[in-house]
């Protein structure tokens, strides 16, 4: 069945909107098929991170199955959360702030990578109507251990920093990442999620929203009109 979805989706283009409880069957198989029995969020999760922002949960489906493409889930933060929060777990249940230009990346799980763009390209202008500037996130980085097995005397930090072709980061999620435009590594968590590439270490990431400096004028505008600017110039910045 996963290889018919596979076939039929190859072609069109995903379809990204803003999530809602309906879509709880969908993102449980989708959080099935990305990450283990301990990591990924059940239904009674998804449910109440969509309940508590509707307006950053976002997801994005194959317009021919339905099947649910990628989500992401995020909470308005303030700059400074990375500093007080040991782990994911505390970065979630930080205080939502009355004030800020910052929200946190709770998850981002995707199958394919248009499902990704697709919700990018979505979010930028309710985003820059909204005021905000700059996403955080936590990625895990896959090629750690395997990395400090053949250099035990390097450190994470040196593992993170360390470029390859073109200048990009050579762990995988952080080169994913990066092409995506969370180039800024805030700081490096032990013991942030279970994660045994990783051995458990988490990097904390920062993105800014494209244009975003500009926010005065973003927020005069009426929502279409930022929808047909940021549409047209899509290709170009994201």
């Amino acid at each position: 069945m996963e290889a018919l979805d596979q076939m039929f989706c190859a072609a069109p283009r995903p379809l990204a909107r803003f999530l809602v409880i309906d879509d709880i069957p969908r993102l449980v198989a989708l959080e099935a098929e990305k990450w283990t029995a301990d990591q990924a969020a059940s239904g009674e999760e998804l449910a109440e991170r969509i309940g508590c922002h509707p307006d950053l949960s976002v997801g994005s489906f194959c317009p021919l199955t339905g099947k649910a493409i990628a989500s992401l889930f995020m909470k308005p933060v303030v700059a400074s959360f990375w500093q007080h929060a040991r782990s994911w777990a505390d970065c979630t249940l930080c205080a939502t702030p009355t004030r800020t230009d910052s929200i946190f990346g709770i998850s981002l799980s995707s199958s394919r990578p248009d499902g990704v763009a697709a919700i990018l390209e979505f979010f930028w202008p309710h985003a820059l109507a909204a005021g905000w500037r700059h996403i955080y996130l936590g990625s895990p980085i896959p090629g750690w251990r395997d990395w400090r097995a053949c250099q035990p005397n390097r450190s994470v930090l040196d593992y993170v920093s360390a470029r390859g072709e073109r200048g990009l980061p050579i762990d995988p999620q952080l080169r994913y990442y990066f092409a995506r435009g969370f180039k800024e590594i805030i700081c490096i968590k032990r013991d942030y999620f279970p994660h045994a590439e990783s051995q458990d270490i988490g990097v904390i990431l920062r993105g800014t929203v494209p244009l975003s400096s500009l926010s005065p004028v973003w927020r005069a505008l009426k929502p279409g009109s930022t929808q047909h600017v940021t549409r047209r110039l899509a290709s170009l910045v994201l």
